[in-house]
């Protein structure tokens, strides 16, 4: 651990579960800790090694999660250091990236088990091209860990529920603790020991965002007729948006899309109506714009579930939702994905539960995608 920080402590343990999913929604705040007091020293170090090397730009691959994971990495490496990146799913990584790369790229590869074709067929490709190779697996004898010249090792353990949970969380704090640690010398050491002592206190947050579990299960049973879901966010929270889209299709299978906030003007909006559910995710420094927003989307006939963070405006948000789920205030902006997602992952679990699915094997799905 570094020097002069410390992780907030953990809580009781926690009770027994219906399903895997649900456990391991109720795992993240443990795993969160887990991967920084046994990664932060381990990150550091990589992310000086990183450093040495003089790399000009990142290249950031994954699929599914991984790939969301990924896109709110991308979104902390931009503002927190000065590095150029550029994120491809694993899938198209092959076709999109020159065959020729004349800069010194790294690939920062990220894939739970670390051995999804996509993203293995991905580093071969980079490896060839001469890029050096940054692993994000958990599964430390994974082919993907194996071919790498760095490692971070999320520590999630073992998932047994299909959709990705508490593996997208670790994935996340494993890349934003190689950001802080790749910002130093770019901002001051003021700040970005600020930056690191809030994203240390993530577990903590995330034992108070589980709280609104009780809420969330009666939000869910309230809408499991919604068949055409949105969820909109902007920043960081556009990556979240498109994860909770996703847990959303695995788990309930229904029609659900996530956003750029704004974007869901330019077309999509023409699809809201009495039968669309929107959920909102609203971060304080846009709260005035995506509350207008929430307001006119209400006036469609859409029903509006606004996900946002204490502190705000409550009355202002009460005109604008049906539903409001507050998580708490005090984690840095570039870090509240790990926040946001939590809801989500909540309503994802009790959707599929009302609609009389089984959440853990959702049909037609596996965990590795071969």
């Amino acid at each position: 651990m570094l020097k002069g920080l410390q992780v907030s402590k953990p809580a009781a343990p926690t009770k027994k579960f219906r399903h895997h999913m649900l456990r391991e929604i109720f795992d993240e705040p443990a795993v969160l800790r887990a991967t920084i007091e046994a990664e932060a020293d381990i990150t550091r170090k990589i992310a000086q090694a990183v450093k040495s090397e003089g790399y000009e730009m990142f290249y950031i691959t994954g699929s599914g999660t991984s790939y969301h994971a990924g896109l709110a990495s991308q979104y902390a490496l931009s503002k927190l250091t000065n590095l150029s990146t550029s994120i491809l799913p694993a899938s198209e990584f092959q076709r999109w990236v020159p065959t020729r790369v004349p800069k010194k790229v790294l690939l920062m590869a990220i894939s739970q088990s670390g051995e999804s074709s996509d993203v293995i067929e991905a580093a071969e490709a980079a490896v060839d091209r001469g890029m050096t190779l940054l692993a994000v697996t958990n599964t430390p004898e994974s082919r993907l860990a194996k071919m790498s010249n760095y490692h971070l090792l999320p520590r999630s353990g073992p998932e047994k529920a299909v959709p990705a949970t508490k593996t997208y969380v670790t994935q996340l704090m494993s890349i934003f603790m190689f950001s802080v640690e790749l910002a130093e010398g770019i901002l001051s050491a003021n700040e970005v020991y600020r930056i690191r002592k809030g994203l240390y206190e993530a577990p903590q947050l995330l034992e108070q965002t589980l709280e609104t579990s009780t809420q969330i299960q009666k939000i869910a049973e309230k809408y499991k007729q919604k068949n055409v879901i949105f969820i909109l966010g902007s920043g960081p929270n556009y990556a979240t948006a498109l994860e909770a889209a996703l847990k959303l299709k695995e788990t309930c299978m229904v029609f659900a899309e996530g956003f750029a906030t704004r974007e869901f003007l330019h077309g999509p909006m023409r699809l809201v109506d009495e039968r669309t559910l929107i959920i909102m995710l609203v971060s304080p420094d846009e709260s005035k714009t995506e509350i207008e927003i929430c307001k006119s989307l209400r006036g469609f006939g859409a029903s509006v579930l606004l996900i946002s963070e204490k502190g705000l405006n409550f009355l202002n948000m009460l005109e604008a939702a049906d539903d409001i789920i507050l998580v708490p205030s005090g984690l840095p902006d570039v870090f509240s994905p790990l926040l946001y997602v939590v809801p989500n992952h909540l309503f994802a679990y009790y959707s599929s539960v009302n609609r009389g699915f089984n959440p853990d094997k959702p049909k037609n799905l596996t965990k590795v995608v071969k």
